[in-house]
């Protein structure tokens, strides 16, 4: 009998808690749904299924071991954050994030009993509680996966890369105004999401970035 809503979630926790075997088990649970999902979402934009499946596969391995760790009580949220994600992913294709999150794991490693329960707000403690703060940081890097690519793309090279708004239009081949503007609308789509990860409103999450949450 195949798992059921409640399996994956327990999977997902077994993995957090360092069970390797669960994430095998996870993958091979989610990845047909996934990949029959991005394929009706995606199709023009996919080659062979073959290649289409182990790059599903590559960028849920390296999300669940590199990226923030996170645990819902809905499946249907958990397959629907996967999907986005795994969209966002291969929209970009060559997705320089891929490479940054790992790089970002290992300069800036996050507690190993840091886990966002993504279906609960954010605990109100002391602002200086480093529990929290690795939280805090968890949720924002989450809020990256979860944004559009082009989003994110104009955030990093803004934030991360440094970049005046003369050689981020050059890179966006528009001018330095309509960067500035591109990248003021992207940290406003930032804070938004954000403030609602913070709430516990993942399903409106996910709405605004055009999921539908559906089994």
């Amino acid at each position: 009998m195949a798992p059921g809503p409640d399996s994956t979630i327990e999977l997902l926790r077994r993995w957090h808690g360092g069970d390797r075997a669960a994430l095998e088990l996870l993958l091979r649970e989610e990845l047909p749904w996934l990949e029959a999902r991005i394929r009706k979402r995606l199709g023009p934009l996919l080659r062979s299924r073959e290649e289409t499946c182990d790059f599903l596969q590559e960028s849920l391995v390296e999300l669940l071991s590199y990226g923030p760790r996170f645990l819902l009580r809905n499946r249907i949220h958990f397959r629907a954050l996967l999907s986005r994600i795994a969209e966002n992913v291969l929209r970009g294709r060559h997705d320089r994030y891929t490479a940054l999150r790992r790089q970002i794991h290992r300069e800036r490693p996050l507690s190993s009993d840091t886990v966002v329960d993504l279906d609960l707000p954010a605990a109100v403690t002391d602002p200086g509680d480093r529990a929290m703060a690795n939280e805090n940081e968890a949720r924002l890097r989450l809020t990256l996966e979860i944004l559009p690519h082009e989003e994110r793309e104009v955030l990093l090279l803004r934030q991360w890369d440094g970049l005046s708004f003369e050689k981020l239009g050059e890179r966006l081949g528009t001018t330095p105004d309509a960067a500035r503007m591109r990248y003021h609308r992207a940290l406003s789509r930032l804070g938004k999401t954000l403030r609602l990860l913070e709430e516990g409103r993942l399903g409106e999450v996910l709405d605004d970035a055009g999921e539908e949450i559906a089994p």
